[in-house]
């Protein structure tokens, strides 16, 4: 080899350059010069200076801990996501909302369908998305022992992850306050109970999901601290725990039940755990011809609740609301930080607000009709 072809197969200072900047950029987190120096073999000092260089051009980025991460990226964000893309409205109504708001933002997604809830579909879907090299993963796992699996693989991978509603440790949690909504819940059911009953009721029936949640025992947690609030004492006796499975069938025989083993007259006070749990305790009341002396408020405000709010002498009194249609763009927006490397809270809290009669139709207008 001559003298000029060695000349020419040493790195160039801009080759070193480039090899660190790339370092950075395709690392998963904010690195160090160290980490640097180890990842391109260049010497820890000359590593040092490069970024200096990069720095000063606004290349790269150096946090007080003297980690550096991109400042800007050459090429758009990648974002995983799976969860159910069908089914109910709420599930609906995330995955349009998060596409709309990627595709504004100008972020790519890999859309991935756990419809399944099976281990093998939820493993297979964490593998691609560690096989695609997602900056960031969002999921969406209503089986929680599932969430736990996937959120596994992806640590042991260093991607950064987002769970919804269902909250994994490892992972940013994004959904519902399930304490504070069913406070909320409780609340209402207590101020309805107050103005019209004079405070005076009978039982409080909680018609709940699987016990195997967590968000069942928050939410239903905060509903009796909510009532206990403006009621007062609530006794333990008066507390009545039926098991609708969140679903809006199984809850309306479960209430079918109770209400023949109950006085005809027995005021009740009833939160569903979501807006099929509460509908279900409505329709059963409605069936038995009681709705005089039952007020319900259930969770999501969905389609279904609002319609039932809406029904003049419902005793579907009101539903605390989630805004799955608004998850999207807080998503999107807490993903690109992930991937920037930029801190985020162990949770970030979508908004409650509770929909009854007086405000129903200025949050969600009904469409007129064109003649």
């Amino acid at each position: 080899m001559s003298s000029a072809d060695s000349k020419q197969s040493k790195p160039t200072t801009l080759d070193k350059g480039l090899s660190v900047l790339e370092a950075v950029e395709s690392a998963r987190h904010p690195v160090t010069i160290q980490e640097v120096a180890s990842a391109t073999g260049i010497q820890r000092l000359a590593v040092y200076r490069l970024l200096q260089t990069l720095q000063e051009r606004g290349y790269v980025r150096r946090a007080e801990d003297k980690r550096y991460r991109p400042a800007t990226r050459r090429r758009r964000i990648l974002v995983g996501y799976f969860g159910p893309l069908s089914g109910n409205q709420f599930r609906l109504d995330v995955t349009a909302s998060l596409r709309q708001a990627a595709d504004e933002a100008g972020v790519d997604v890999l859309m991935l369908d756990n419809a399944e809830d099976d281990s093998a579909t939820a493993m297979s879907h964490a593998q691609t998305m560690r096989n695609a090299r997602v900056d960031v993963a969002i999921f969406f796992q209503p089986v929680e022992s599932l969430g736990y699996m996937v959120a596994d693989s992806l640590f042991s991978a260093s991607v950064p992850f987002i769970t919804v509603e269902r909250p994994v440790q490892g992972g940013v949690y994004f959904g519902a306050n399930n304490y504070q909504a069913g406070k909320m819940a409780g609340q209402t059911l207590g101020r309805y109970a107050r103005d019209e009953w004079k405070g005076r009721f009978d039982r409080v029936v909680l018609v709940e999901g699987p016990q195997t949640r967590t968000s069942v025992h928050a939410r239903l947690t905060g509903v009796l601290v909510g009532l206990r609030e403006v009621l007062g004492q609530v006794q333990d006796s008066q507390v009545l725990h039926l098991e609708g499975l969140a679903h809006q069938d199984s809850s309306r025989e479960a209430m079918r039940t109770l209400l023949g083993q109950l006085d005809p007259d027995a005021r009740l006070l009833v939160s569903g755990f979501n807006d099929l749990s509460a509908l279900g305790a409505m329709d059963a009341v409605r069936e038995a011809g009681r709705e005089s002396s039952v007020m319900i408020v259930g969770h999501n405000a969905a389609q279904e609740g609002r319609r039932a709010i809406r029904r003049a002498g419902s005793c579907f009194r009101a539903s605390v609301a989630y805004f799955p249609e608004r998850y999207g763009q807080k998503l999107i927006h807490l993903a690109c930080s992930l991937a920037n490397g930029e801190a985020a809270p162990p949770a970030v809290y979508t908004e409650h607000l509770v929909l009854h009669a007086g405000n129903i139709d200025e949050i969600y207008p009904e469409p007129t009709s064109v003649s």
